[in-house]
């Protein structure tokens, strides 16, 4: 009896998962194929960041979150290869990378995610993925609404100092997003409110945020609505929203965003149409002489299912990546790398 209650068990868990996939868009027969599938985390794969190495870029590392309450981040070589695992963190969703953060009287990369169970977010150092924090920094605290899920770092060109940009499952229009300076204390990593701003629709939640250092400008993704731009720079005192776009063509949610730079002003923005199974391309420059207007330029078939987050380089990292590397989240708890050649001749095809 024993036996049959197991097997009818794994009989109705099998009938579930295909009920669920089958809601799912296919991959498309003519979908760009990755270059490298990483190995598969435990829990669920959600965002991934590229962190690269100061003096052998072939040495970066590819930064991920597993989401769940026993989850952590992971780090991964170019061969998709697992190489280091973070401590324990109780649903870690997005992850950041910047460079150069002093704590401790030294300059430190760090890797800092969002711990939804905790509402904290929680900064390691790279590329060894240990914490730095103290067990972590609370946010958005004093709301009732919390659960921290987005982010994304911003290095001001002028002084260096370093930004976190936080969203959260839901939150009011107007401050739904919470900006931290990020600073030393002693041997650990700290932060502080300086802003709090973002319009939001009410239609689903804000999850893929993304920044521009160069151009100095956050853009984030009120799924289901549109893709928001604003000024990064906290003391602008400018919470004034620049422009909305990508309002049409997804199928459902517009979500994870990758900035690709060809110049310090001119390359990629992607997004992912995550039901669809695309990537949404716009000039990160603009169009017309105008830096708020955003066409699309190509929508392109990947590989990757449902993804939530992305990240691309243009650095030369080697081997199959002279051009740069794109990575995308997709189910089945894996990152996928694709050569960035492979992209660009996508969006020429649509020129």
């Amino acid at each position: 009896m024993k036996n049959k209650t197991i097997l009818a068990f794994l009989l109705l868990s099998t009938l579930f998962i295909a009920c669920k996939e089958d809601k799912l868009a296919p991959v498309a027969a003519n979908a760009v194929k990755p270059t490298v599938i990483t190995e598969a985390l435990p829990h669920d794969t959600d965002d991934p960041s590229i962190w690269i190495h100061p003096t052998d870029p072939s040495k970066s590392i590819i930064v991920g979150t597993d989401k769940d309450s026993d989850g952590a981040l992971y780090a991964f070589d170019l061969k998709g290869k697992i190489i280091a695992k973070s401590e324990v963190l109780k649903r870690p969703n997005n992850v950041d990378i910047a460079y150069g953060l002093v704590v401790d009287g030294k300059k430190i990369d760090v890797a800092v995610t969002t711990e939804r169970e905790s509402n904290k977010i929680r900064i390691f150092s790279l590329p060894d993925l240990k914490a730095i924090d103290n067990g972590g920094i609370s946010v958005f605290e004093g709301e009732a609404l919390r659960d921290p899920m987005g982010i994304a770092l911003y290095t001001r060109k002028s002084d260096g100092k370093i930004f976190a940009i936080v969203g959260r499952k839901s939150g009011p229009s107007g401050s739904y997003l919470w900006q931290y300076e990020l600073s030393g204390n002693g041997k650990f990593a700290t932060a502080k409110v300086v802003r709090k701003f973002g319009a939001y629709s009410g239609k689903k939640e804000i999850e893929a945020i993304a920044v521009d250092n160069e151009l100095g400008t956050v853009l984030y993704c009120d799924e289901q609505f549109g893709i928001r731009k604003y000024k990064a720079d906290p003391a602008l005192k400018d919470n004034k929203e620049l422009t909305i776009f990508g309002k049409t063509g997804f199928k459902a949610d517009n979500e994870g965003i990758a900035i690709y730079k060809k110049t310090d002003s001119t390359g990629y923005i992607l997004v992912s149409n995550q039901q669809a199974n695309t990537f949404m391309v716009y000039p990160r420059e603009g169009a017309n002489g105008n830096p708020n207007n955003y066409p699309l330029l190509a929508e392109i078939p990947t590989s990757t299912i449902e993804c939530d987050g992305a990240d691309v380089t243009s650095i030369n990292l080697g081997g199959n990546f002279k051009n740069g590397l794109f990575v995308a989240m997709s189910n089945g708890m894996t990152f996928h790398y694709y050569a960035w050649d492979l992209i660009q001749k996508r969006i020429d095809e649509k020129k």
